[in-house]
């Protein structure tokens, strides 16, 4: 089948931007230079979500664009009704971006009487899509709550790529995880970036956001560190391993993550820390005023573009694993 035929099939690229990511769903249509759709969304005052469209999306490849960082029940609302909406309105294709899936830490039953919350999230979505598309997920088994397709993407290259002309300048670095559940891809990490891998064991206490820090796997004396995570939520198992790192004699310390969850006062805590810089992406949005906590220690990369590049590849029935030489 040719790639006009494809087209055809799924129709023509819409893209609808959710009010948690603003920007993000700008620079996605920057970069397709494409208009976003619009839409309009009313909250009643009984706290009920009005979605219509502008415009009819019969036959159209229609991707709608929301994270689901806080408000976080707004926010998965919000989508589940725009998902609804656009398939309702009769879309070829209804496809979910959700750079930042809420309650992914909520994956397994690991003590009685308790739920699994990412597979209800993921059986909403999966109720109102055709598709969805997110990154770096907590857990790998969480794309197989999912009863439809989707690409689980990763922003290790974007990371990986701004880290290398860094290493010159780093002293003999060693890259840390502060999670024994993230030790796969922090190995990963560290042979991408040829460098040596360090774990600290941490243990949870209660069912709360705090973890103890227990101890650490490796050498980082004398050595630069960086410290790898997936999100940053209170910031304390973060910083836990900051003052491990320092503690065992760790040198420069450089935060890497994807999710700037940054629940409550997380940005004044972790601008607190003995971190020579910071280095996040773009899968939630940060507010200005945490911006500006962190002031230039601060670096944000963005992942619109390798979206952007997944989108229409979706559309275009082309390989997405190609991207990552897969």
């Amino acid at each position: 089948m040719s790639k006009k035929r494809m087209r055809q099939h799924y129709g023509k690229i819409k893209l609808f931007r959710g009010s948690a990511s603003p920007e993000l769903s700008n620079k996605i249509a920057d970069h397709l230079e494409l208009e976003l759709e619009g839409h309009e969304l009313i909250q009643f005052p009984n706290e009920n979500l009005f979605v219509k469209l502008d415009k009819s999306v019969r036959g159209q490849d229609c991707y709608m664009i929301q994270t689901t960082s806080s408000p976080v029940h707004d926010n998965l609302m919000e989508l589940l009704i725009s998902l609804q909406t656009l398939r309702l309105d009769s879309a070829a294709r209804v496809t979910a971006v959700v750079p930042y899936l809420c309650y992914a830490r909520s994956d397994k039953k690991d003590q009685p009487r308790v739920p699994i919350t990412a597979r209800l999230v993921a059986d909403m979505i999966s109720a109102e899509a055709d598709r969805y598309m997110t990154f770096d997920l907590h857990a790998g088994q969480i794309q197989g709550f999912f009863s439809i397709p989707g690409d689980v993407l990763s922003t290790f290259s974007i990371l990986i790529e701004h880290l290398k002309p860094m290493l010159p300048d780093m002293h003999e670095p060693v890259v840390v995880t502060a999670d024994l559940g993230f030790a796969k891809k922090a190995r990963n990490f560290a042979e991408k970036l040829e460098t040596p891998l360090a774990l600290i064991e941490k243990r949870r206490t209660g069912n709360d956001a705090t973890a103890t820090a227990m101890g650490l796997i490796g050498d980082i004396n004398g050595h630069d560190v960086i410290l790898v995570d997936d999100e940053i939520d209170t910031g304390g198992s973060i910083a836990e391993a900051v003052h491990l790192g320092k503690e065992f004699g760790a040198r420069e310390i450089y935060v890497i993550f994807v999710h700037a969850v940054l629940s409550g006062d997380a940005a004044k805590r972790l601008a607190a820390l003995p971190v020579k810089k910071f280095i996040c992406t773009d899968t939630i949005p940060m507010s200005e005023e945490d911006q500006a906590v962190f002031g230039d220690r601060l670096t944000i990369l963005t992942i619109a573009d390798l979206l952007a590049e997944v989108i229409l590849r979706a559309n275009e029935g082309r390989s997405v694993g190609a991207l990552f030489d897969e």
